[in-house]
């Protein structure tokens, strides 16, 4: 089944440039568009959607607001943000808001459909730029606490599931065997080993393991005994 796709973007040329090369994939389909805050909103609650693609720009309410009450509205609605600001307080915005996401505009092309993909299958994927501005905050002697909930957030940059996969992937296994453990597709362990190489900006998988272990970012109950 295709991805249903909100692609919320005022600049109308950056648009009809995006949904043009999203449709090139034969997966995913731009269903319908917005160019304010207020109507991305309204777009959420009438689309049987599975990703939102979103502008912090927006005019009317803005994106981090729309960003919040889509989340609200439909809370296992996946967000991915599209921007070209990297401030530090408005990515712990957009944290707090709900959004699953964070691309830089100038982002490659096939690295922002794999992170479309990694969102919609569960995963979160942060640009590693918004990780450093974060991360910037631990130099200030009383970061805001919306920035330091931001810092937890980040600090690993691996969720749940892909902590899972990563512990299987140590043990040797292949996508078959991890979905069959896992009770997903080998498609969906497909697409988060993607985002695991990418986040941890390793190679391949024997690489990856041994980041995540050295630097503890697989949880201690998931490790292999």
């Amino acid at each position: 089944m295709d991805m249903q796709i909100l692609l919320a973007e005022d600049d109308e040329l950056f648009r009809l440039g995006l949904r043009v090369r999203l449709q090139q994939e034969a997966d995913l389909e731009v269903v319908t568009e917005a160019s304010d805050g207020e109507t991305a909103v309204a777009a959420s609650k009438r689309y049987a959607l599975d990703l939102v693609l979103l502008d912090v720009g927006l005019p009317g309410i803005g994106g981090v607001e729309a960003c919040r009450q889509i989340k609200q509205e439909c809370p296992e609605l996946p967000i991915l943000v599209l921007t070209s600001r990297t401030e530090k307080n408005l990515i712990a915005r957009l944290i707090a808001a709900g959004a699953h996401g964070y691309c830089l505009k100038g982002i490659a092309a096939e690295a922002l459909i794999l992170a479309m993909r990694s969102v919609v299958a569960g995963a979160s994927w942060w640009d590693q730029t918004a990780m450093k501005e974060i991360r910037a905050v631990f130099q200030e002697p009383h970061p805001a606490p919306i920035v330091s909930t931001a810092i937890e957030a980040l600090e690993n940059p691996l969720t749940r599931r892909e902590q899972e996969i990563l512990a299987l992937m140590a043990t040797g296994r292949s996508n078959q065997e991890i979905a069959k453990a896992l009770y997903i597709t080998p498609g969906t362990v497909r697409v988060h080993v993607h985002a695991i190489l990418q986040k941890l900006e390793v190679r391949d998988r024997t690489q990856a393991a041994i980041l995540a272990l050295q630097k503890g970012l697989v949880a201690a109950d998931l490790l292999p005994h």
